[in-house]
């Protein structure tokens, strides 16, 4: 079925341009430069408190859409 020359002349390109983007995305990630531990802690931060803030503002606005509903609704 999947046999000869053609098939294998296919693998290997296919292997080889694997290999090469391998190759080019650890080239990549070397040049990156990345946060220490105390930057990771504070964006973190940053994160969850910001989450915390959108979770309640979008609660409180909720609350209140469904007392207002109540009241048409009466």
């Amino acid at each position: 079925m999947f046999e000869g020359p053609e098939v294998t002349g296919a693998l290997q390109k296919t292997l080889a341009k694997f290999g090469k983007f391998l190759r080019e995305v650890r080239a990549e990630l070397s040049k990156v430069i990345w946060p220490d531990r105390r930057q990771t802690m504070v964006y973190t931060g940053i994160v969850v408190a910001s989450v915390a803030l959108i979770a309640s503002i979008i609660a409180v606005a909720d609350a209140v859409v469904s007392q207002i509903i109540a009241f048409i609704l009466r």
